[in-house]
C-alpha cells in the first residue's frame, strides 16, 4: 500500500468496505435520475394497462409513447452517469483489488502460522517420544545390570499407574451409576 499518513479510520474496515445496502444507497446518491426514470417507465406502463382495460385507445397510445420517452431518459441517464463516474469506478475497482489482495495475504499468513504451530507441536511430540524411548531403553539396560531405574523411567511408570487408576476409577463410577438406575 502507499506510505500515507495514518488515519483514525485505518482500523475501521466498515469505513472502506461497504455492504450491499451501503452500496445501493451510494449508487442512488451518485445517480438519482436512474430510479426516477425507472419510476416514470413503471407509471407509463401502469397507465397504459389501465387505459387498455378502460378501452381508451388514445390514452393507451400516449402512455406507450410516454413509456418509450421514459426508457430513453433512463438509458440516457445510465450512459451519462457511466461516463461521469468512470474514473471513480476505476478507483473503486483498484481499491477492491487491494482489499482482495490484503485478505488473501492475511489468509495465507494465518495458514502459515497454523502450519508452523503444528510443526512445533509435532517436533515437541517427537522429542518427548524420543526421550521416553531412550529412558525405557536405559531402564531396560539398568534392569539387566541389576540397577534401579532412572527417575525419567520411574516417573513414566508412576504416570502410567496414575492414568490406569484414573481410568479404573472412572469405569467404576460409570458402573455404579448404571447399577443405581
Amino acid at each position: 500500500m502507499s506510505n500515507s499518513l495514518p488515519s483514525s479510520f485505518d482500523g475501521n474496515r466498515d469505513f472502506y468496505e461497504e455492504n450491499r445496502w451501503q452500496k445501493f444507497s451510494r449508487r442512488l446518491k451518485e445517480e438519482p435520475l436512474i430510479p426516477i426514470g425507472c419510476a416514470l417507465t413503471c407509471y407509463a406502463l401502469w397507465g397504459a394497462t389501465r387505459s387498455i382495460r378502460a378501452g381508451d385507445h388514445a390514452t393507451t397510445n400516449r402512455m406507450f409513447r410516454a413509456r418509450i420517452y421514459a426508457q430513453g431518459f433512463t438509458l440516457l441517464c445510465l450512459v451519462a452517469g457511466s461516463v461521469y463516474w468512470s474514473g471513480d469506478r476505476e478507483k473503486r475497482a483498484e481499491f477492491d483489488g487491494v482489499v482482495a489482495e490484503r485478505k488473501a495475504l492475511e489468509k495465507k499468513e494465518a495458514w502459515i502460522r497454523e502450519l508452523e504451530a503444528r510443526d512445533r507441536e509435532d517436533k515437541e511430540w517427537k522429542s518427548r517420544r524420543e526421550e521416553v524411548r531412550k529412558a525405557v531403553v536405559e531402564n531396560r539396560e539398568r534392569e539387566k545390570l541389576g540397577e534401579s531405574p532412572t527417575s525419567v523411567g520411574a516417573s513414566k511408570c508412576i504416570v502410567e499407574e496414575l492414568e490406569d487408576r484414573r481410568r479404573s476409577h472412572c469405569i467404576s463410577i460409570a458402573v455404579k451409576q448404571l447399577i443405581r438406575r
